[in-house]
């Protein structure tokens, strides 16, 4: 189905916006990234799930990668989740893995193993989005649908000096009819290159940061360029002040070399994959090692603090490293592994790379995203 714009944000029929951004895409726009090529509903989707979020440089080898695991729908939901966070381990915004899976899973009980033709049952699905679905279902199939993605709102703000926080539901709403007036005026044959033309205008050209005006096929007709308001233009949200928490681990060895991890719960921090036994204080961890493990954390070495940013806190991880006889019983939640197992199972990034070096990874510095998130959460 089509969503119609309200009558209010309908667009001349000469719509520039859209005339010149195609034909800024013809010689400039990306062409050649590998979801294009070959260019299908469950690479589409696949590569939208991992572009929330995340730069297309840092998705184009996980992307190949996942498809060299899970070459199809059907082979994606057929896969155990311990195989599918593997494949995503490192990317992080783990959700999204969680949800990719249950929705292949979902499409294989209802849609005979594809992704469906229709924005109220593609919405439906988990972990798409209305921008999302309409992401997959103007480029895999040339449908008449909007997006509105990070980097789309950044552009129609300006383009169109549309004040307030994006992240508003009435500025949001606006932005939607906005945007939905223009897919109205795109040739019928266009659609799936004016949907990756917005993305890479607003990635390469008109950027959150520093944006190439000069060069943008849009700069005579956008307002934000006329009132030299680029720099205030999207409104941002208002500032606030990440709560700080503290936390403590064991990176524990047997004998053998094996390492101890946990399986995270289904929901939260991490959800599902396996890292560290963790606790919130030095008191609880040591209740669970009593009840748990064979050994004594009397020798144990501390490394220097782990830190991590969610979305939502800032993690101050104290690691403490000991050599252990080995576990109390069975835990259907704890296993030992060695070194060469490790890669078969879904482990958060700072958690990998700990066990890799043995220290804690430095912190990268922050980076102008492909695309803001919609309903993931930073994990």
């Amino acid at each position: 189905m089509t969503r119609q714009p309200p009558a209010s944000a309908v667009l001349p029929a000469d719509d520039v916006f859209v005339s010149r951004l195609l034909h800024w895409f013809d010689d400039h726009g990306r062409h050649d990234l590998p979801w294009q090529h070959p260019r299908s509903p469950y690479r589409v989707w696949l590569s939208e799930i991992m572009l929330q979020q995340t730069q297309v440089s840092t998705v184009i080898p996980y992307f190949l990668k996942f498809l060299d695991v899970f070459p199809t729908l059907p082979d994606l939901a057929a896969a155990s989740n311990d195989a599918v966070m593997a494949q995503w381990a490192g990317l992080g915004y783990y959700a999204r893995a969680r949800n990719l899976h249950a929705a292949a899973q979902r499409c294989v009980d209802l849609h005979g193993g594809e992704l469906p033709r229709d924005f109220d049952a593609l919405h439906a699905l988990p972990g798409i989005g209305r921008s999302t679905a309409g992401a997959i279902l103007s480029q895999a199939w040339s449908d008449r649908f909007a997006i509105l993605d990070g980097n789309v709102k950044r552009v129609l703000t300006r383009y169109h000096g549309i004040e307030g926080f994006p992240g508003l539901p009435a500025i949001e709403k606006q932005l939607w009819a906005v945007a939905e007036a223009h897919a109205a005026q795109v040739p019928g044959t266009r659609m799936v290159d004016y949907t990756q033309a917005q993305m890479d205008l607003g990635a390469s050209v008109c950027s959150r940061s520093r944006p190439a005006c000069v060069i943008c096929p849009l700069q005579a007709t956008c307002v934000a360029r006329r009132e030299g308001r680029t720099d205030q233009l999207p409104t941002p949200k208002p500032g606030k002040t990440l709560p700080e928490r503290e936390a403590v681990a064991l990176l524990l060895r047997d004998a053998r070399g094996r390492v101890l991890l946990q399986k995270r719960p289904d929901t939260g921090i991490w959800a599902q994959l396996w890292t560290l036994p963790q606790a919130d204080s030095g008191i609880a961890l040591q209740d669970w090692f009593d009840a748990h493990i064979e050994g004594s954390l009397d020798d144990a070495e501390p490394l220097p603090v782990l830190e991590h940013t969610f979305s939502h806190y800032r993690l101050h991880l104290q690691v403490l490293v000991a050599t252990v006889q080995g576990s109390r019983g069975e835990d259907a939640g704890v296993r030992w592994v060695a070194a060469e197992e490790l890669e078969k199972l879904g482990l958060p990034a700072p958690i990998r790379k700990l066990l890799q070096t043995g220290a804690p990874p430095a912190q990268p510095k922050r980076r102008t995203m492909r695309r803001a998130a919609t309903s993931q959460d930073n994990e």
